[in-house]
């Protein structure tokens, strides 16, 4: 049976000691993110996911969840219990506002919560994994009454929340919705249409689900500009917050999917169900994005996630599993075959999975951080910097997280042999649920195009140009130091990023399709360099509590050893992918339609 540790020493070294987070207890809603605060936090967290959550992963993909003869949905077996548990310990209220009810702590924290449920059951997560970016977009843009009526409720996990975008004819093309809402004389609309891929569109964990759903309304333009989001409740909310009748909105059917089968994933029909505005009308996709925002923050965490506890099992396994002898000689003479864990391809693919799992946490954890930021510091100036950076960010944590992620589970798949192929095992679903997170929330494609053809160009490349002084100047400072061999590396991996963002900009507008066919081969060198600057940063702080001499020395020193690995093993990775965007998108596009068709 696969098992799962949160790796809470990991997190509490990049959380108090890379990103030093008590440092800034001078900020609104970091007075209390002390470090006794943070460790329990972690800790406490870590030990719930462990011994609730992931005892209950493989529950829900043998079981599934069911459509009943009403429309409801019955959960896998203990995840109704485990959810009360999540709900009434607060975790989902760590970093929501206190005036609807939140903790108020800083979204570094609730980044680490995300994690560890992701990493101890994905398809759990999910469920209460989109309330955050549905009570984002009502903060944003929801009137006081709306806000209000709905997020107490949702902020204390009492509802839930959904985003409905999708309809069985489009999917990235959002002008092309068919959705429609009437206006009705008592200001509210009525909504009518189908929408599909709804994660937790239908279940029995609480009373009510918020939808927030686009949609168009009669006169609008037949475009993206004609789009707006409105709150469907499945259950209407009286005046007074108590619940009246139930809305005109229900579950058609459950995707059958290839993983993350414990998450009602739904078909939705809107039949005039009632709903009302939320922000402007035709405005609704600038509010939709705040949400998908989140999500795509949140996705990243996902794919690093199935990474961890793949690699957490492939380990255990490798250690324990013998066959052959070491390379340099028997490393166990009084057995007859030493455990795998010697042999170099094995260990091969388990340095590649440490070196990502834990520079991607540091990244997401950075970013998480750029959140808190952007809301929160002290002037004006940082706040924009901040913005910017994760603005510039999230494509990469998102489309490069997940791509790598699903490489490093189905790798860890790879270590178990034969055995990482049959269920009994546990691999196949690590490999399986992490799949998803390449495709949902915009596909790795529609990432790297968000990250080449719009957030390079913003605001005059301020925001590439911001991450380029800051990788250049910690490489400078690094380049004098013990740590010269992997800046000089990490100098050289970030020289062929520039060196492909000014290919774009040279070729990009004359052919637009260069810029397509060089995309994904960008937001990965960003995804690469962005990891060395991670793991920059940890090798110096592991340098220096080393210095001091600490009790958990080990763990200090495989961080240096990683960092170094990191450096020799991914970094190179940046020129060959160069120099595969600047073979452009000639013979990519030059064949006609015929020539994909197979001949008999």
């Amino acid at each position: 049976m696969p098992t799962y540790t949160a790796p809470t020493r990991d997190t509490r070294f990049i959380v108090n000691e890379v990103l030093d987070l008590p440092s800034y207890g001078n900020l609104p809603g970091f007075e209390n993110a002390t470090p006794d605060m943070i460790d329990t936090v972690i800790n406490e967290a870590g030990r719930f996911c462990a011994e609730v959550l992931a005892p209950l992963n493989r529950t829900g993909d043998e079981q599934g969840c069911t459509r009943n003869a009403d429309a409801t949905v019955k959960t896998p077996d203990g995840f109704k219990e485990a959810f009360e548990q999540y709900r009434e310990s607060g975790w989902g209220t760590i970093a929501q506002p206190e005036e609807f009810g939140g903790q108020g702590l800083p979204h570094v924290l609730g980044f680490v919560i995300e994690e560890f449920m992701a990493t101890s059951n994905q398809a759990f997560a999910m469920y209460p994994g989109l309330t955050g970016g549905a009570v984002a977009a009502i903060l944003a843009k929801g009137s006081p009454e709306q806000q209000e009526k709905y997020l107490h409720k949702m902020i204390a996990n009492e509802w839930l929340g959904t985003m409905n975008l999708t309809e069985p004819h489009c999917g990235t093309d959002l002008g092309m919705i068919r959705t429609k809402a009437e206006p009705q004389a008592d200001g509210s609309y009525a909504i009518t249409g189908t929408k599909i891929f709804i994660s937790a569109g239908e279940h029995d964990l609480t009373e009510n689900i918020i939808h927030l759903v686009l949609a168009k309304t009669p006169d609008a333009p037949d475009s993206s500009k004609g789009i707006s989001l409105f709150i469907v409740p499945k259950v209407l909310v009286n005046d007074d917050g108590s619940l009246g009748e139930r809305n005109g909105v229900e579950c058609g059917s459950i995707e059958e999917k290839m993983g993350i089968h414990g998450n009602s994933t739904c078909v939705m029909n809107y039949d005039e169900a009632k709903g009302w505005m939320v922000g402007e009308e035709n405005k609704g996709l600038a509010a939709m994005f705040i949400m998908m925002n989140a999500a795509r923050l949140g996705v990243g965490i996902q794919g690093y996630a199935q990474a961890e506890v793949a690699y957490q099992n492939a380990v255990a396994y490798a250690l324990d599993r013998r066959q052959g002898r070491a390379l340099t000689g028997p490393a166990d003479p009084e057995a007859k075959a030493d455990p795998i864990f010697v042999h170099p391809d094995v260990r091969r693919m388990l340095m590649d999975a440490k070196a990502f799992t834990e520079g991607m946490r540091a990244l997401a954890l950075w970013g998480a951080l750029q959140v808190d930021l952007t809301h929160k510091a002290q002037t004006e100036e940082e706040r924009a910097e901040a913005d910017l950076m994760i603005s510039l960010l999230t494509p990469v944590i998102k489309g490069y997280g997940t791509d790598k992620g699903y490489d490093v589970a189905t790798n860890m798949q790879q270590v178990f042999g034969g055995h990482g192929y049959i269920e009994e095992w546990g691999m196949s679903q690590y490999v399986r649920d992490a799949r998803i997170a390449m495709i949902y929330e915009g596909t790795n494609g529609v990432q790297a195009m968000d990250l080449c053809g719009r957030k390079l160009a913003h605001n005059g490349g301020a925001a590439i140009q911001q991450f380029f002084k800051v990788c250049d100047e910690e490489i400078a400072a690094a380049k004098a130091g013990e740590f010269s061999d992997i800046a000089e590396r990490l100098e050289k991996a970030l020289g062929e990023q520039k060196a492909a963002t000014m290919w774009f900009m040279q070729n990009a507008m004359q052919n637009p399709n260069n810029l397509g066919a060089g995309a994904h081969h960008y937001m990965h060198i960003m995804g690469i360099v962005t990891l060395g600057l991670m793991w920059l940063r940890m090798a110096h702080v592991a340098k220096a509590k080393l210095d001091e001499n600490p009790e958990d020395k080990a763990f200090y020193e495989a961080k240096l050893t990683t960092a170094r690995y990191y450096a020799e093993r991914f970094l190179p990775d940046a020129g060959a992918l160069r120099r595969k965007l600047e073979a452009g998108s000639e013979n990519m596009m030059a064949l006609g339609e015929d020539a994909f068709a197979t001949a008999a």
